[in-house]
């Protein structure tokens, strides 16, 4: 799941300052006949855009179009993978026992490995700029005062620089350039001794162009965004553009001061000549980059440049016009939109208040939940179970029943923290009634999670003891737990024993033979894998149609649209899906390393809303409810009768597979 959304977030900034850079390159070339200092900022504030987007997206109000997406046909299909926590027994030997024939093909994590490579590219792409800084720190902490500090305070006057700036030989050979935010410093090499004054002074005044304009602070504002952009062609079109226009910006600052341009542009040439390495130039500001030069001198030998050095007045209007493009792409992403009052569910909770009953409240928060309207069914829970405390008390088994009514909201919301705080206060509220067997159990997968066995043995044994129906269940974890302890005898003892426990023809059964198949299977037991297998087909053939639901309250009631709903073909036309939603692979299944495919048959409303999702395949331990709340999300175009939208039946088959 976290993977999931770190996946989804970061393809959502992804797209969004690919928007802002694409609208930067548009901007800066409507202002290609303005200055390069009117250019520069556009860039800069394009670049520090997209470095706030992940700040702006979790602060601001979200924003929902319609959703659009590629058409699919009428049955539909969908795979989710997860990787397995832990082996139930070692690889090596559970590839040798594993028939080619039943082993699961191999899918590759194509999320996973997009991030992953995304991590290593910001890595590789921020190694340059650590090893320049730290070359630049040795190299200034090496070099002594320039014997021109005089002069460059002159000329910092003449700039209108009033801040302490350190003016450093470095040795012969070394590029002029600019390094630092908060303590500026400038490098001469030794060179300068032997050069002309005027060649000194336009040097220093290049370097301290640079300081006055900050910089040094606006090249590691954009090498900030290039990295996490790395792949991006826009961003290093940016990364170019910004040290393309902060170089001419600062030449045509130069110019300002009343250097001839003839003059200028050789002084720039004889530089870039005899100093043509710069292996500090992405941790700090180099006087001549080769690659820029011809552009550089072009445009101070064109006497019609705009050499404009900026003003306030332009700088504060592209910041608004920044403000104004970015806060939209913010906003716009999936995030929930913040919860509306309800003034029927606001009234619910005043007559079950009223009435001291809490299954006013608890009844609709069933339905709440499906429409993956969690916080309104934790509201109506929250009532439920005020309402039970005050009318039988915070020790009775009622006030029990509806603390586990909200750690399992809680649980299906993959709330986990909240969900284990509350199945704990439902075991110290009911103690050994057979009303906890369900908190005890989900404990005890917790700590399966955790790899504390000993203490996912107690609970589940403690179940086991409790006498409740879901004692069959709590075994069937015995049976997972035993596989982790690598007990293969035990195992399978207390698999048969969840059998004997549920009975047969029960749904927990079904799930209870897949898991004891699968088993079977790595053990190298094919042919009992393949009966017990079968056993479990047929049991889930024996009884379709099952809508899913969760808790003690009864499942929805049928859809008004499903008796009149057709099946598509004679002049009924098929459904489209515009908008799908992937499921989330449960802990549950996880930790027992089930996987299998969940079979859903659903109505596609006349408005396009899939209804009436029954499972007629399920899988089990969370499987089930994962795969109906994806597809329940899922938008369709409706399927058409004579030109008119109809309800038509479709099925989905949803695929889990471990990886």
């Amino acid at each position: 799941m976290l993977e999931s959304a770190l996946f989804s977030t970061a393809v959502a900034l992804a797209l969004k300052t690919t928007a802002i850079l694409a609208a930067a390159r548009i901007a800066t070339w409507l202002l290609r006949r303005n200055s390069a200092s009117a250019r520069h900022q556009v860039w800069t504030a394009a670049c520090a855009a997209a470095l706030l987007l992940p700040l702006l997206s979790v602060s601001l109000p979200a924003w929902r179009p319609a959703a659009t997406a590629a058409i699919a046909p009428v049955f539909f299909e969908v795979t989710t993978t997860a990787s397995a926590t832990v082996a139930t027994q070692p690889a090596a030997s559970a590839a040798s026992s594993t028939p080619a024939s039943s082993r699961t093909p191999w899918r590759p994590d194509l999320r996973g490995s997009i991030l992953s490579l995304w991590i290593v590219g910001c890595f590789l792409t921020t190694l340059p700029l650590a090893r320049a800084a730290l070359r630049l720190r040795r190299q200034r902490r090496d070099a002594g005062p320039s014997p021109y500090s005089g002069l460059a305070a002159d000329l910092a006057a003449e700039l209108e620089l009033h801040r302490p700036i350190d003016i450093l030989e470095t040795p012969a050979g070394t590029m002029p350039m600019t390094q630092g935010t908060l303590r500026p410093a400038v490098f001469l090499p030794a060179d300068a001794r032997h050069w002309t004054e005027d060649r000194r002074r336009m040097v220093l005044l290049h370097e301290l162009a640079h300081v006055r304009r900050a910089d040094a602070a606006t090249q590691l504002l954009t090498r900030a965004m290039l990295t996490l952009n790395w792949w991006n062609p826009l961003a290093w079109t940016a990364w170019r553009e910004t040290l393309k226009e902060r170089e001419r910006a600062a030449d045509d600052l130069v110019l300002h001061t009343g250097a001839r341009a003839s003059e200028y542009a050789e002084n720039l040439l004889e530089i870039a000549r005899h100093f043509q390495k710069a292996p500090l130039a992405s941790a700090a500001v180099c006087m001549a980059r080769p690659a820029q030069l011809e552009g550089r001198l072009l445009a101070i030998l064109d006497a019609t440049t705009n050499r404009s050095t900026g003003n306030r007045t332009f700088a504060a209007a592209n910041v608004l016009v920044a403000i104004a493009l970015v806060a939209p792409l913010a906003a716009l992403h999936a995030q929930q939109a913040a919860p509306k009052p309800n003034p029927d569910v606001d009234a619910t909770i005043r007559a079950a208040q009223a009435q001291q009953n809490p299954d006013i409240a608890d009844q609709p928060a069933q339905a709440f939940a499906d429409k993956r309207d969690f916080d309104t069914a934790r509201a109506l829970l929250d009532t439920a179970a005020g309402i039970r405390a005050g009318v039988s008390g915070t020790g009775s088994v009622n006030y029990g029943l509806g603390l586990i009514k909200i750690a399992d909201l809680e649980a299906r919301r993959h709330n986990t923290s909240e969900a284990v705080a509350f199945y704990s206060k439902a075991v110290q509220v009911l103690g050994d009634r057979p009303e906890a067997a369900p908190a005890f159990i989900y404990l005890g997968v917790r700590s399966l999670t955790t790899k504390s066995y000993d203490q996912a043995a107690t609970y589940f044994q403690t179940a086991q003891a409790l006498k409740s129906p879901q004692a069959g269940t709590a075994a069937m974890w015995m049976g997972v737990l035993k596989e982790r302890q690598n007990d293969p005898s035990g195992a399978e003892s207390m698999y048969q024993a969840a059998l004997g426990l549920q009975g047969s023809d029960s749904p927990e059964a079904a799930t209870t033979m897949q898991l004891y198949s699968l088993f079977l299977t790595r053990r190298g037991r094919t042919a009992e894998a393949q009966t017990m297998s079968d056993r479990a087909g047929a049991q889930i053939k024996s009884k379709p149609g099952q809508p899913v639901f969760r808790g003690t309250a009864p499942p929805p009631a049928q859809s008004p649209t499903t008796a009149a709903a057709v099946r598509p073909g004679n002049g009924v036309g098929q459904p489209r899906l515009v908008f799908k939603q992937e499921p989330t692979y449960s802990d549950e299944a996880r930790i027992a390393k089930l996987q299998g495919s969940v079979r859903l048959s659903l109505v596609v409303a006349a408005d396009g809303t899939p209804t009436n999702i029954q499972v007629v395949g399920p899988l089990g331990l969370g499987l089930d409810q994962a795969a109906v709340d994806a597809v329940s999300s899922w938008v369709f175009k409706p399927g058409t009768k004579d030109g008119l939208p109809v309800p038509v039946m479709a099925s989905v088959e949803v695929n889990f597979r471990l990886l």
